[in-house]
């Protein structure tokens, strides 16, 4: 790696791309039209899913306006007379899908270590990574080339929380990775289920009821955190536990559901006088409706 790349290294996107203008007054890199069958993706790249109808969609939109942006490639490390994608594969497969046999392509210098941190830049900052792929990509950076997750942070322009927190979603099973990766599950539902014991059941309830991720987080903290399973004779009941988080989510409360047969008692939870009186106000609010005299009286 040359000096000056050693020191943009590190610095975000704009600092490895340089100044375009400048560089190609400098002859240090070049835009031009580059056939399709000399370009090849980077089996490192760190998006990995790319949804067939957002490719149709976009190749349609490169057959009314063409391509609006060059994609950025190095010289193949192994054939040189070949390319290779270091930012813009999804434009690149889209096109060929376009039936294009050429694209407008800018020619720089990287290594491999430059070459993931550039992919994994621009793909998180189109947000076109799912939260498994910019996992692998930040692992990817830590291992192979050394990145802490300090070094990340400043790089990436993500906290260093975010960071730690997006590379636990890899010790999920590899079901809940997959959808994570399909988009079915969000980051937040994600992080909820990381060291719950059964995170496989928790993300098909989460699917089957369309759970928020605070109503996950309370079931996780409650009755799923590894070893922190209530010891009780009653069999655990997760239809109880949805109703009595969608209770706390509508009070902004602690609430107790206490199911009985066909019956059943619920103790909502207050800490003073403004607190309950916030509660009225919600629950008068709820069976007012069209006919205001079923409204619950409220605190003087």
């Amino acid at each position: 790696m040359t000096d000056i790349r050693k020191q943009v290294l590190g610095r975000g996107l704009s600092a490895l791309l340089g100044s375009t203008e400048d560089e190609d007054r400098e002859g240090q890199s070049s835009s031009l039209l580059l056939s399709m069958d000399v370009i090849f993706p980077n089996p490192h790249q760190p998006r990995h899913y790319f949804p067939e109808d957002e490719l149709m969609a976009l190749a349609e939109s490169i057959r009314e306006k063409g391509i609006l942006q060059p994609i950025l490639v190095r010289v193949h490390p192994q054939e040189k007379d070949k390319f290779q994608i270091v930012a813009g594969e999804r434009r690149w497969r889209a096109a060929k899908k376009a039936g294009l046999t050429q694209i407008p392509a800018l020619v720089k210098e990287f290594s491999d270590a430059e070459t993931l941190e550039v992919g994994l830049l621009e793909n998180i900052q189109r947000q076109d990574l799912n939260p498994i792929e910019e996992a692998e990509g930040y692992r990817r950076l830590a291992e192979q080339f050394n990145h802490t997750q300090e070094s990340l942070s400043r790089i990436l322009g993500k906290s260093r929380s975010h960071i730690a927190n997006t590379l636990r979603l890899l010790t999920l099973p590899k079901k809940v990775k997959e959808y994570l990766m399909e988009g079915k599950l969000s980051a937040g539902h994600g992080r909820s289920l990381v060291g719950v014991e059964d995170p496989e059941g928790l993300a098909e309830l989460i699917l089957g009821n369309n759970l928020s991720v605070r109503q996950v987080e309370t079931l996780s903290k409650e009755k799923l955190k590894k070893g922190g399973l209530e010891k009780s004779s009653i069999p655990y009941d997760p239809e109880k536990d949805i109703l009595q988080a969608h209770l706390r989510d509508l009070l902004g409360v602690p609430v107790d559901l206490i199911l009985k047969g066909a019956g059943g008692k619920i103790t909502i939870s207050f800490k003073n006088p403004d607190e309950l009186d916030a509660i009225l106000k919600k629950l008068n609010a709820i069976v007012t409706g069209p006919n205001p005299s079923i409204g619950l009286p409220l605190l003087a």
